[in-house]
């Protein structure tokens, strides 16, 4: 039962579900502002930690998932992916995600999204992403991310 749960992370867990993954979304009593403080709250590595993040390649909106660890260097970044990398505008991301900026998770999006996934996650057991709210995350491992979300592993730096 998941009237608990935000409709948008309801439809999360429904495209997880769909997607092979158990679909379990855990509601946090407060929302987390950084990827340091959801790596506090659930004490693990901010490395853990995936950020969803929506640039523009070109003229293209495109998710990238990336550790809590990394910043995105634009330039660098963007010539891996063979283009031109800026950050989205807030309501741009709401837009093609459907989810408030702070809790946008790898999927459950009104698209698919080309995506982008950091190696960088591959060094850690156990994932954790936010589930489509603020307030909202959900587990994962790195192959298991990667699966659901139909995404290229790249190096983010």
């Amino acid at each position: 039962m998941r009237r608990s749960l935000p409709p948008v992370a309801s439809k999360v867990s429904d495209t997880l579900i769909a997607r092979g993954h158990h679909g379990v979304i855990l509601t946090q009593a407060n929302p987390t502002h950084t990827a340091a403080e959801a790596a506090e709250a659930l004490g693990v590595a901010v490395g853990a930690i995936t950020k969803s993040l929506v640039f523009l390649l070109d003229d293209d909106p495109v998710l990238l998932l990336v550790s809590g660890a990394h910043q995105v260097n634009l330039d660098s970044t963007g010539r891996r992916l063979d283009g031109t990398l800026t950050r989205a505008p807030a309501a741009m991301v709401r837009q093609v995600t459907g989810q408030p900026v702070g809790g946008v998770a790898p999927l459950g999006h009104p698209t698919n999204l080309p995506t982008f996934i950091d190696n960088a996650l591959s060094q850690h057991q156990e994932l954790w992403a936010a589930g489509g709210h603020p307030n909202t995350i959900f587990r994962t491992t790195f192959g298991e991310l990667v699966r659901i979300t139909a995404g290229l592993a790249i190096d983010v730096d």
